[in-house]
């Protein structure tokens, strides 16, 4: 084949060989009266580095970079004890399906020198941690059926609940209440709705306790919503973040009473914790379990008492250890061996829901998490503080990391330590991910995909095989000959199924490269899928698409094309 190109022809082989990418988006812009110089050499200038999220891949140990940071988390935790405030700290740093590190530093007893030291397996208060359990439960009901809607208003599920909703009256254009005209039922769903999700992620309006009472309140649902009828939502439910522990614990006895048709703590032990084996997790603090507690303080230094949380348990009574922690964080990241939840509702629950306003402790709120960017990505926490236990769970999805800190006393009020171990931990994960093999998966016969193929006789690809029978697709042409570096025209192809394949780029790269007025896209090429066509009589493939770039018909040619001016 013998392609001949006119001055005008390659401009406009540039122009479409860079805007419709061929396959890969090449984007090429040209100021209008200057005519191309092929012949020159211009300097590729390298900038921002891609990706700028790298995708988390195994690991293999010791890596320099991540020791170091785990060191600096340990001086961290280390340091923060106070022999009066905080005489004892647990913490925990997952990966995926392993721990990369747990420290533990101080006694039990902290006021007892013979105290035995702490380890994984000593017993804590997780506090608001206890909040992840009637969240799962939602989410389990949901999966399974048993509960329509996450968005279903709680009235669905229990008879007579009304609040006032003064803030909930919104307005159309001409100035009048859009609920003019509706039923008073229908009034009130259309202006406002409590429903599971907005209980479940602190929007739901309802006020921090049910009104006259404690967290030690010890009456039952249908008095709490008794004690509910007459009184104010304090937000329009779904527009303003407001920390709630009635609207966990209600959720909780709701689902547990009107759907499950079982007490909560019996569900949450045979439905999430037998299951996870979280064998030093429960809501009963016996004899035998204070045994194994380290011993809460107040910031004096006096122990806490154990208070027994009544109807609000739901919200706070939980206790835990590090290592059943960490099993919970697997979980949550979609690694353990055993899965509570579905992936695709993992990541429904891991997603934030909405920004809160400044004078919220946090940036965004989930399901039931706080929400706080950090280094570009969403840390993913929850928090909990009761009489002399403060705890942390927190996940950074996108690096499948985790980490769990429990503390008996209180928290040091001048250093978030959750975000000061991150500062360390997120620049070392993504410098391991960056620096690690890529796994590439050759297909299991590379044959019917070798050989050169074409998109409208605009662009021009080979595809080759190397030893170990992993694909790698190089863009040729004059104009790819002279403006692309030698580095960046080739592109490895790894198998995932059924003759489809995904770009790998084995190393970092500049997510741009400029070359003077050319601009050439290299990061929207990272990740994209390649769907072969079905084999012909002769095994062969007889092109592919690549739909991430609205690309299609790349067809094959029989041979290489031989270009000349």
């Amino acid at each position: 084949m013998k392609v001949k190109w006119t001055k005008l022809g390659m401009v406009f082989f540039l122009l479409l060989s860079f805007v419709m990418t061929g396959c890969f988006l090449w984007q090429y812009r040209l100021p209008k009266a200057t005519p191309v110089d092929i012949r020159a050499t211009e300097e590729v200038k390298e900038e921002k580095m891609c990706p700028g999220f790298p995708e988390p891949v195994p690991l293999k140990h010791p890596i320099p970079v991540l020791m170091e940071a785990l060191d600096k988390v340990d001086v961290l935790l280390r340091t923060s004890l106070d022999s009066t405030k905080l005489p004892a700290v647990s913490a925990i740093v997952i990966f995926n399906d392993s721990v990369l590190w747990n420290g533990n530093f101080g006694r039990k007893n902290g006021s007892d020198p013979k105290s035995p030291p702490i380890n994984e397996y000593t017993v804590y208060r997780i506090a608001s941690l206890s909040k992840i359990f009637p969240t799962l439960m939602l989410y389990k009901l949901w999966e399974d059926g048993k509960v329509d809607s996450l968005d279903d208003p709680l009235g669905k599920y229990v008879k007579n609940f009304t609040m006032k909703n003064p803030l909930g009256k919104r307005w159309v254009h001409d100035l009048k209440p859009i609920s003019e005209g509706m039923s008073s039922k229908e009034a009130q769903a259309h202006i406002s709705s409590v429903t599971l999700r907005r209980m479940a992620s602190q929007l739901s309006g309802l006020p921090r306790r049910l009104r006259a009472t404690t967290l030690l309140w010890k009456g039952n649902t249908q008095a709490a919503v008794d004690l509910l009828q007459d009184d104010v939502l304090v937000a329009d439910p779904g527009t303003k973040c407001h920390y709630s522990n009635l609207a966990f614990s209600l959720l909780a006895h709701v689902m547990a009473e009107k759907v499950a048709g079982m007490d909560y703590q019996r569900w949450v032990s045979e439905n999430i914790l037998q299951p996870l084996g979280m064998e030093d997790t429960g809501f009963e603090i016996t004899p035998q379990i204070e045994d194994q507690m380290a011993i809460g303080v107040y910031s004096s230094g006096r122990p806490a008492p154990l208070y027994d949380l009544g109807w609000y348990r739901p919200s706070g009574q939980m206790y835990s250890t590090p290592a059943d922690m960490a099993k919970l964080v697997m979980m949550l990241l979609g690694a353990y061996y055993h899965q509570v939840l579905q992936p695709e509702t993992l990541k429904t629950m891991l997603t934030p829901l909405f920004r809160c306003e400044n004078s919220y402790f946090a940036e965004q709120t989930g399901t039931p998490w706080e929400v706080n960017e950090q280094l570009g990505y969403h840390v993913i926490r929850k928090d909990g503080d009761l009489d002399g236990y403060s705890a942390s769970i927190s996940l950074v999805p996108r690096l499948k990391l985790g980490l769990v800190i429990l503390m008996a006393g209180t928290k040091p009020e001048d250093e978030d330590l959750v975000a000061k171990a991150y500062s360390y931990l997120i620049p070392a994960m993504e410098s391991a991910f960056r620096n690690a093999p890529r796994v590439l998966i050759p297909p299991p016969d590379p044959a019917p995909y070798i050989g050169y193929f074409t998109y409208s006789n605009i662009t021009f690809y080979e595809i080759k095989a190397d030893t170990d029978g992993v694909l790698s697709l190089e863009q040729f042409g004059p104009q790819v000959d002279t403006m692309v570096p030698m580095k960046y025209r080739s592109l490895k192809l790894s198998y995932l199924q059924d003759r489809v394949f995904r770009v790998v780029f084995e190393k970092e790269y500049p997510c741009q490269l400029k070359v003077n007025a050319a601009s050439v896209s290299l990061e929207s090429q990272d990740g994209q899928l390649f769907n072969f066509y079905t084999f012909n009589k002769k095994g062969q493939s007889p092109g592919f698409d690549v739909p991430g770039l609205n690309t299609y018909k790349v067809a094959r040619i029989t041979r290489k094309p031989i270009f000349s001016s």
